[in-house]
């Protein structure tokens, strides 16, 4: 009976071919090891923060006067609420570690090279895009933090030289922060731009299953194949890594419930104090600063000297810093993907950048004193030379061979 009903829909849409396509006879690298979860982790925070806002918004008031209020609702009187509205505000968070995590993977094994300059592409557009709903999503509880941030974040466009003020205005859609900036960004968080998410998702995903995943040797396995045409070196993905992902996802929900259920604020990292106070357009917090995955751009922002009085130059370096990341495919000149291969030059680079990138992310959440502008200033630096100097020390590294078939140890 099933076998029938399976004929039935096939015949009208490729269910059983999509199934063998990406799943039980797509073939990945059999070496794959701890880092090859984040990907499906993401994927499992996006249906989370997916499900959790759909509960949020039948309660959620996008208005000035109302929004404050009706988060204290869902947190005090819907049944549960505190649990989704927590769920949504760790998973935010989550969400980006996954994400740095992810990020990080594709940097140490070369994931972003030949043939997958497309999947890396898709890839930070997709990062963009999270910015952009994390941005417009935090700007909704309306405390004090979300408006101040949100008007400064805004403000930075308005540096821009001839178009700024006409385009911080259009973000805004009034003169400063107000009802209609959170009905626009609202609209913005809720649909617009959760469609781009999964339409990136979706072709992130079809673009790896058409050149194949990476691993940690950075060896192509397409390349050595039986006589029927499977990889040597490649397994199915189900049920060997959907089984195997069950378990990164078993250890993520308890380190995520561990600190859902005992620490959602993070002491003011996940939710800032000063977003339990209702906004006030007339007093401006003693230090106003993003949440904690955007302040290494915001270090780097503020890290750059204004000229006559003008932001415009950090807002350039803080684009600049994401810009380098798309060119990622073409900066790197080395043959090896693999980080177990590469010389020394590149692995002193990659700890440098590591250690600026956390470096920013903490000083972005300072108080601007002497010290922290000069720190700021020497991992920019830092940071900006990774990417600007990686033509010449990937192409004068010492890389060692690099092996036919992939490797276990």
């Amino acid at each position: 009976m099933f076998s029938s009903l399976m004929g039935w829909v096939d015949a009208r849409f490729p269910a059983t071919k999509m199934w063998e396509e990406h799943l039980s006879k797509y073939y990945a690298p059999k070496n794959f090891n701890f880092w090859y979860f984040f990907g499906s982790l993401a994927l499992l925070v996006l249906v989370l923060q997916i499900v959790t806002g759909i509960f949020l918004t039948m309660h959620y008031k996008p208005d000035a006067a109302l929004a404050f209020a009706s988060v204290e609702y869902i947190m005090r009187d819907v049944e549960w609420g505190w649990l989704i509205r927590y769920l949504h505000s760790t998973g935010a968070s989550a969400f980006f570690i996954v994400i740095y995590l992810h990020m990080f993977r594709g940097l140490i094994y070369g994931s972003y090279k030949q043939p997958r300059e497309l999947v890396w592409l898709f890839g930070m557009f997709l990062y963009m895009a999270l910015m952009a709903e994390a941005f417009m999503g935090y700007l909704l509880p309306w405390g004090q933090m979300s408006f101040w941030g949100a008007q400064v974040i805004i403000s930075l466009f308005g540096a821009i030289p001839f178009i700024g003020d006409q385009l911080a205005l259009w973000i805004r859609g009034d003169f400063v922060v107000a009802d209609a900036t959170l009905n626009r960004f609202f609209a913005f968080h809720v649909i617009a731009v959760p469609l781009v998410i999964l339409g990136l998702v979706v072709a992130h995903i079809i673009a790896l299953h058409e050149v194949g995943s990476n691993n940690p040797d950075g060896v192509e396995i397409k390349k050595l194949k039986d006589k029927n045409g499977i990889p040597l070196d490649g397994i199915p993905f189900h049920p060997y890594y959907s089984v195997k992902d069950i378990v990164g996802v078993t250890v993520f929900l308890f380190i995520f419930s561990l600190v859902l259920f005992y620490a959602p604020e993070m002491d003011g990292w996940f939710l800032e104090h000063a977003n339990f106070v209702p906004a006030n357009p007339l007093k401006t917090p003693l230090h106003i600063a993003p949440v904690w995955y955007f302040t290494p751009f915001y270090a780097i922002l503020r890290a750059v000297p204004s000229i006559a009085g003008s932001s415009f130059p950090g807002v350039v370096a803080m684009g600049l810093s994401i810009v380098f990341l798309f060119l990622l495919p073409w900066l790197d000149r080395s043959p090896v993907k693999s980080i177990r291969y590469r010389g020394n030059y590149f692995r002193i680079a990659l700890v440098l950048f590591v250690i600026s990138f956390v470096g920013l992310g903490f000083l972005g959440t300072q108080p601007v004193t002497d010290l922290y502008t000069i720190l700021a200033r020497v991992f920019s630096i830092i940071y900006f030379a990774f990417f600007v100097l990686m033509p010449i020390y990937t192409k004068l590294d010492k890389d060692k061979p690099v092996p036919e078939r992939v490797t276990f140890k």
